[in-house]
């Protein structure tokens, strides 16, 4: 029998260490990131190509401390805030991520509902009840690990806005042009677009989300106490990074093409407002014909599946970390764990019932990674400190590199926020 080569033998070595970071880049290019990226591309043309190359470092770093914290303290986010700070600095972080989540999670449902009802002519109501309850029994009666299992393969649609991207021929030059020198106009509109940008790609709940998936990770492999878990190794280290940075460099990758794909299409014929899921869908035209509706929804539920539990999810284990509940896990069963599920159900309910104010559903997608925009700072700033100290971290404090793209991701979506409250 004849051995794998060293490069092949790396390689599904390397594949088969993804965990916590590429599950996390997956669900940031969730429904409401689909929905702000299209309006993005369709708006301001290539102009916006930049925010994509420049926010991957910032977002891969505030992603890759929450990681570190996770694995290096043995806690979530929320356990670590509640050890180090007073009370109430803990549960307005802990406000600040339900509300973003909350209003994330109906925009999410409503988005899901809209593009069934786009391609069935079923009416939305009865597809966003519908996913609500299927996602809530799925999360109930299997488990996330099982859900993503199925869902995270039908995230590989997104690759269709690459090559969509290709055959609407793009004006290359302009394209580079745009991707690499910043274009910024003092306007409200443009404003939100990039408020809303930086808010469905630096996310509130994947703070939470990372730094609990790390944990979770270690209690499979039997560390079962904080005692057992603390600390990290240099090669878990390493290991974590890889993962982490391959999540995020795909989530970005998505968008980017994204925004090209509906600037190439949208922008340059004219439809630069998306109001409707038909709208957003047409950009995938060049590649899919009238197959474009289908091709759209199976991408958008895709992600919706996978992106809605984690943000309930992210919700349960904020709320269990910081009320110190021993049995907070979605490993564990409902019976095992009923306050911490009864947080799920909670955050699913109120979003479903958001859903009934009779809102449009591509607006409250692109407005929910805008009001993630606005709250995310305070949470970065938390991240940037706790990792930060040696109390916390001991000897795996964050770098001075880390350190300084981790302020700079916090004043630049604090003066974008600023900036959008002026315009």
């Amino acid at each position: 029998m004849t051995k794998p080569s060293p490069i092949k033998s790396s390689f599904l070595r390397y594949l088969s260490s993804l965990g916590p970071g590429l599950i996390t880049g997956a669900a940031d290019d969730d429904p409401s990131g689909i929905s702000t990226y299209s309006v993005a591309g369709a708006a301001l043309g290539y102009s916006i190509l930049w925010t994509a190359l420049f926010s991957f470092p910032l977002m891969a770093s505030v992603q890759l401390m929450c990681a570190r914290l996770g694995m290096v303290t043995g806690t979530g986010l929320g356990g670590v805030i509640r050890t180090r700070y007073p009370r109430w600095v803990l549960w307005i972080a802990c406000l600040l991520l339900l509300v973003a989540n909350v209003f994330n999670i109906a925009a999410d449902l409503g988005g899901m509902g809209d593009v069934m009802h786009m391609v069935t002519g079923i009416p939305p109501f009865y597809w966003t009840l519908f996913f609500a309850l299927l996602i809530g029994a799925l999360l109930f009666w299997t488990s996330y690990k099982f859900m993503a299992w199925i869902f995270k393969w039908l995230t590989l649609v997104l690759f269709a806005y690459i090559i969509t991207a290709f055959l609407a021929h793009p004006d290359w030059s302009q394209v580079l042009r745009s991707t690499l020198i910043p274009h910024v106009q003092w306007t409200r509109g443009y404003m939100a677009i990039l408020v809303g940008i930086l808010g469905t790609t630096i996310s509130p709940y994947l703070f939470f989300w990372e730094a609990a998936q790390e944990v979770e990770q270690e209690r499979e492999q039997g560390r079962t106490t904080v005692e057992q878990r603390s600390g990290a190794t240099d090669e878990e280290l390493r290991v974590a990074t890889e993962d982490s940075n391959t999540g995020m460099f795909y989530s970005n990758l998505v968008m980017y093409f994204i925004i090209l794909t509906t600037a190439a299409t949208l922008h340059a014929r004219g439809k630069n407002d998306i109001e409707t899921a038909q709208q957003a869908a047409d950009a995938l035209r060049p590649l899919a014909g009238g197959g474009a509706y289908w091709l759209f929804t199976l991408g958008l539920v895709g992600v919706g599946m996978l992106a809605v539990p984690v943000l309930a999810g992210s919700c349960a284990y904020a709320i269990a970390e910081a009320a110190t509940w021993q049995e907070a896990s979605l490993n564990d069963r409902p019976r095992r764990a009923p306050r911490f599920y009864g947080v799920i159900a909670a955050a699913m309910l109120l979003g479903l019932a958001m859903n009934f104010a009779g809102l449009n559903a591509v607006k409250m997608l692109f407005w929910s990674a805008v009001l993630n925009g606005v709250l995310a700072p305070p949470l970065v700033v938390l991240v940037v400190l706790l990792s930060s100290d040696s109390k916390v971290m001991g000897e795996r404090t964050n770098s001075r590199t880390a350190r300084a793209l981790g302020w700079l991701c916090a004043a630049v979506m604090t003066a974008a926020a600023i900036a959008l409250l002026i315009t």
